[in-house]
């Protein structure tokens, strides 16, 4: 299937891979049967690999909402996004949806993608964020022209997905990982090990991501590999991830992160890619 450049991310996501996705690429395996990733977030290593056969999936069940609206109703996605306005009244008012009960669960799932969508575009840096109660948290941006509706975009994801054999998954990532066989490919992107008690930023979903988690997912990863599946995973250059992949190959790259509340701090940070091949 042929690439089209016309695909690329309709969220923006905290932890997104489009600075780093040629180190990325780079390491990824010339040729396997399925593609496997169970951190979606945006989707940036999908939408640029562009695999014929994927079981993709994320814990945010709103996420994964908008990749199958995307899917599957696109047409009525764009007409209801152009209905969204860019003020910050407006913008709480939506917000406020997921603080009264049962309210967001009124909406039918074009609605609640294109909240989804509205919000990561007009909130501050794009910065998707809840609270514990699982409470979208992150103030208004105020930006004067917020590319709302990128119908070109939208229409391109959606002819993808429909072109492709692509299984879209709510559920954590180890439900996801038992299926992989030898001859996949694994992409694994978790929320990332904070390199300071300052610059967490795993509360994409209300139940985070500790080292608890991250052990849990390297005892997945070493799952993997005892059935000769291939898996690539980012993560932050700490001494944690260090020594809890110390087994398997780790190279260091350098990327851009734009998000920090210290505009003096935004800038290039070491991560790490860890392979088993």
């Amino acid at each position: 299937m042929q690439k089209n450049n016309s695909i690329r991310p309709v969220v923006k996501w905290v932890g997104g891979k489009r600075q780093i996705l040629d180190q990325i690429t780079n390491f990824v395996p010339k040729t396997f049967v399925t593609y496997y990733e169970p951190f979606l977030g945006g989707g940036a290593v999908l939408l640029t690999l562009q695999p014929q056969k994927a079981v993709v999936g994320d814990l945010n069940k709103e996420l994964i909402n908008v990749y199958q609206v995307i899917k599957e109703n696109v047409t009525e996605l764009i007409s209801e996004l152009k209905l969204h306005k860019n003020t910050a009244e407006y913008f709480y008012s939506l917000r406020e949806i997921d603080r009264v009960p049962k309210a967001l669960a009124k909406l039918n799932p074009i609605q609640r993608a294109a909240r989804v969508i509205y919000l990561n575009k007009t909130c501050y840096n794009g910065l998707y964020r809840v609270n514990r109660a699982g409470e979208f948290n992150t103030p208004f941006g105020n930006y004067k022209r917020p590319n709302i509706v990128n119908e070109t975009t939208l229409r391109a994801v959606s002819h993808y997905f429909n072109k492709a054999d692509i299984a879209f998954l709510a559920t954590d990532f180890e439900q996801i990982l038992k299926k992989p066989q030898s001859g996949d490919f694994v992409y694994l992107d978790p929320p990332y090990d904070p390199i300071s008690n300052t610059a967490n930023f795993t509360g994409y979903n209300q139940s985070g991501f500790d080292q608890k988690e991250q052990l849990r997912l390297k005892k997945t990863c070493d799952k993997l590999n005892k059935r000769d599946v291939k898996f690539l995973l980012s993560n932050s250059a700490t001494d944690f991830i260090f020594d809890l992949y110390k087994d398997y190959k780790i190279e260091i790259i350098k990327a851009k992160r734009p998000i920090n509340s210290n505009a003096k701090k935004r800038g290039e940070v070491a991560e790490v890619l860890v392979r088993n091949y």
